[in-house]
């Protein structure tokens, strides 16, 4: 009787231990990625971007500091511009979360989402180093689980001075290995959904650097994208503002360029810059112009600008006429 109740208990801790055993195999076989494991497995994004790197139209974007969900500059821009943007892009400071909804909402509703991701004050040579990879293997997870397309940029403005890595922070090494880390972590956790945009600002008297040490390489980079105004310093016309630039990356890169970020500050010559703007990037060649819909200061200072399309009815006239004249207007759900 002892012996038979003792080979009873060691039998039902051999089915119980078991049983255990193969509920924490099934967990980490299905239970998902750990960000903070370390773990390279992770499912691949359903969507891929490889038809989207070649457009074969001019898309017409808007830009603000507002989070997807905050659909108001889309339904203004919508309304002052003739048509809806074919890209949204927005801000994201480094370390926060994808918000996967909010960008399938943007998708679903024809507008490209576009992430530009900010360091801000976390330094580069530390991402470059492996410091904040439980946060770089969350986000690709995050942006991975979301069904579509991405445009993600990294620490835009890196030759911009204003900037914490910025020329007078960070070296351009540090810039492009802080660049290649991140692709290498979003490549290792299987994300196809990524547009990699690259974006400089344009090469003027605030930013003098030479932009090749910047660029980490045609491998890394699927999109160049431009940022630069029109304005009362530098942004007088298409030739001295954007050529300049294009011709310098021309030197090491063909990729596609998006001009991802302008506008033109309101003066008496506003209809006549919004004209020049247009007919300008439509002889350059470029993919798409993403417009800054508000008032802010001009890049790099102080001064207050309003870069609204409506800040009077000729810039408003200007901006429909010229961009369906030159053919701005591209939903990218058509590649």
């Amino acid at each position: 009787m002892a012996i038979a109740r003792r080979r009873s208990r060691l039998t039902a801790a051999a089915i119980l231990m078991a049983a255990v055993t193969f509920l924490v195999n099934a967990c980490g076989a299905g239970g998902g990625s750990d960000a903070g494991a370390g773990t390279t497995t992770t499912p691949a994004a359903h969507f891929e971007v490889s038809s989207m790197l070649e457009p074969s139209g001019r898309a017409l974007g808007v830009v603000d500091d507002k989070t997807p969900w905050q659909y108001g500059i889309v339904t203004t821009f919508t309304e002052e511009a003739g048509r809806a943007p074919d890209i949204r892009e927005y801000y994201s400071s480094w370390g926060g979360d994808f918000d996967a909804e909010g960008n399938a909402f943007l998708w679903k509703h024809g507008h490209l989402p576009m992430m530009a991701l900010v360091p801000s004050d976390t330094p580069l040579a530390d991402i470059a180093e492996g410091g904040d990879d439980t946060y770089i293997r969350r986000l690709a997870d995050q942006i991975a689980s979301y069904d579509g397309p991405l445009a993600l940029s990294f620490a835009g403005e890196m030759n911009g001075p204003w900037n914490s890595w910025g020329p007078e922070h960070a070296e351009p090494a540090d810039f492009v290995a802080a660049w290649k880390h991140v692709h290498d972590v979003f490549e290792e956790r299987g994300v196809t959904n990524v547009i990699w945009v690259w974006t400089p600002h344009v090469v003027d008297s605030g930013t003098p650097a030479k932009l090749r040490p910047y660029y980490p390489g045609d491998a890394y980079v699927d999109w160049v994208g431009l940022i630069g105004y029109y304005g009362p310093i530098d942004g007088v016309a298409f030739s001295s503002l954007f050529t300049p630039t294009m011709r310098q990356i021309a030197g090491f890169s063909d990729k596609p360029v998006l001009i991802a970020e302008t506008g033109v500050a309101q003066s008496d010559q506003k209809q006549a810059h919004i004209r020049d703007l247009f007919r300008g990037a439509a002889k350059a060649g470029v993919i798409g112009v993403v417009w800054y819909d508000q008032r802010k200061d001009w890049p790099g200072g102080k001064q207050l600008m309003d870069w609204r399309i409506k800040t009077s009815v000729g810039a408003l006239a200007a901006f429909q006429v010229e961009s369906a004249r030159n053919g701005f207007g591209h939903s990218f759900k058509n590649d």
